[in-house]
């Protein structure tokens, strides 16, 4: 380190939500970040609007935005056969990561979600080690340190194991005791990395905020619906529970920072009650098959004309990707009936028979897995893929926003949409998906719809796989969707509690940050820029971010080249 350089201690706390952060520290919850920002300056961060939740941690390592580096989501969708694969995280071909600094400084990066390791990089990187949904492989450099670290402080419990069905009270709070385990484990695995020499940066995401808040959001915070149902049922808060426990090991790392240590806390986006889940999982693929296949049904058929059912707070089998495949709508009654009723272990042995795949049906969630496909459980919308060569317009399978594919002539296999009605179809698409509300509310279901291509044969391969980009309300979790014409969708039950927000956040302390400060305004894409100059690194121009005031300039000299 050169000595007009200052080390920089940057701890994420993965989709930790700002409003909740805030709350919490002005009630004393959480004392030590409570005690950090009143020494520093804190603000909160925007991310994309319409394409934040699978490219957060890839915009925040870039320091660019998904039109730049082409990363939009984990499935890729094959045109040339209607297929969809996990491509997992962004190569960083291109767009390396920003603290990828060469020989000059000295950097470790512990778990950083979505991250791979890359020999441009002077220091040590762990992956993989408990982040939420990591998308690479677990591993380390040098190839010795992961397992050396969990041999001396353990493996983190909920890596790959912190997901429950928000309606299974005991699988939930199993994945509380997982997430504080881990967060022990990290705190002392930080600290032994800090005790063996001072980093020019020294990086790790804490998983826990993210997985919290999927999991807990329904059992901590009034805004969701299940709140009043399932709150008492539970002894206390696990999501503020995660929180504290988390409040704690960051004041357990930072004892070890340096004295002179720029110390940089942050989040890539946040998160509320679930919002986006049914209506891209399900609700979108299903509008989908009922536009291009007038009066047919298949997942959740309901009549808008009956009384709005009262919210599902129980499932007859926590197996929830049974629950959602027993609407199926069926005119064989028998048939019907054994879907939704049949003991578990029976059914596993009839449903190979039951659920024959016809053509022009859906292929259920079992035989998908009898056939060796990776089926996510909570994704539904890969169960209409038998349909997509037929649809006019099909949902792209999706963890965030609805994506909408046009199945056009010249560019997919089977397409049927002449490149002339491109364009009317995507309106006629608009105007039915702005009519779908909630059923309990009467509030219109989306936001804003996304046109990503001006021209249907535009084939820039860092265009996004879907032409439509459908960006749903955020004021209340749908259960129960009713559109004028396609009649009511569901009520289904949640399968998380909580999903993302656009916001972040970043707070910041150290020589020239003034004590209880604030930050108007920020990018996520800033993030990288900001810790490269107050390492007083150089700020490559390939980053599309720029450093945030948050020093007095002549405390900070960053420089770019």
């Amino acid at each position: 380190m050169r000595k007009d350089q200052k080390p920089v201690i940057a701890i994420g706390l993965d989709a930790a939500e700002p409003s909740l952060l805030e709350k919490w520290m002005s009630q004393g919850y959480l004392k030590n970040l409570s005690r950090l920002r009143n020494q520093g300056i804190y603000g909160r961060l925007a991310n994309f609007r319409d394409s934040n939740v699978e490219t957060a941690w890839t915009t925040f390592a870039t320091g660019n935005p998904p039109q730049k580096t082409g990363f939009w989501a984990q499935w890729l969708f094959r045109e040339s056969t209607y297929s969809f694969e996990t491509i997992a995280a962004y190569d960083y071909q291109e767009y390396p990561p920003f603290y990828a600094l060469g020989e000059e400084y000295r950097v470790a990066a512990f778990d950083v979600p979505q991250v791979r390791l890359t020999d441009k990089i002077n220091g040590v990187q762990v992956a993989a080690w408990g982040a939420h949904s990591p998308q690479v492989e677990s591993g380390s450099i040098p190839k010795s340190l992961y397992q050396e670290l969990v041999e001396k402080h353990g493996a983190s419990p909920a890596l790959h194991n912190d997901y429950a069905v928000c309606l299974d009270l005991d699988s939930t709070l199993q994945v509380e005791e997982r997430l504080k385990t881990g967060i022990t484990r990290r705190s002392a695995i930080c600290q032994d990395l800090l005790d063996r020499e001072t980093w020019d940066l020294f990086l790790t995401v804490f998983n826990d905020p993210h997985s919290g808040g999927h999991l807990f959001w329904q059992l901590s915070q009034p805004d969701h619906p299940l709140y009043e149902a399932l709150r008492p049922r539970v002894s206390h808060d696990p999501l503020l529970a995660v929180y504290q426990e988390m409040d704690r090991a960051i004041a357990e790392i930072l004892a070890k920072a340096p004295d002179d240590a720029y110390i940089v806390l942050f989040s890539a986006h946040g998160t509320g009650a679930a919002t986006i889940d049914l209506p891209s999982f399900i609700f979108l693929a299903e509008f989908l098959y009922r536009f291009n296949f007038p009066g047919k049904w298949a997942l959740g058929y309901g009549d808008v004309s009956d009384p709005v059912p009262p919210l599902i707070t129980k499932m007859k089998w926590n197996w929830w990707e049974r629950h959602v495949w027993g609407t199926k709508y069926d005119p064989n009654p028998l048939r019907r009936f054994l879907r939704r009723q049949t003991p578990s272990r029976l059914f596993k042995l009839i449903e190979p028979f039951l659920d024959k795949t016809e053509e022009g049906d859906l292929i259920s969630p079992f035989q998908l897995v009898r056939q060796g496909e990776r089926v996510v459980p909570w994704n539904p919308a890969q169960w209409y893929k038998p349909l997509w060569s037929s649809m006019k317009a099909f949902a792209l399978p999706s963890f965030a926003e609805g994506y909408i594919r046009i199945n056009l002539q010249g560019r997919e296999p089977q397409g049927i949409v002449p490149p002339s009605e491109y364009h009317a179809l995507c309106d006629e698409l608009c105007e039915k998906l702005y009519a779908l509300k909630d059923a309990r509310k009467g509030i219109p279901m989306v936001k804003r719809i996304v046109r990503t291509r001006n021209d249907p044969n535009e084939r820039d391969p860092k265009l996004p796989d879907a032409d439509l980009i459908v960006v749903w309300q955020e004021e209340y979790p749908t259960d129960v969707m009713d559109s004028p014409e396609y009649g009511r969708f569901g009520p289904l039950p949640p399968y998380r509690g909580g999903s993302h927000r656009p916001e972040g956040f970043i707070m910041a302390l150290g020589s020239g940050i003034e004590a209880g400060s604030s930050l108007s305004e920020g990018h996520v894409m800033d993030l990288g820029p900001t810790i490269l100059e107050l390492m007083g690194a150089p700020i490559p121009e390939r980053l599309q971010g720029k450093p945030l005031p948050l020093a007095r300039s002549e405390a900070v000299d960053g420089v770019r080249t």
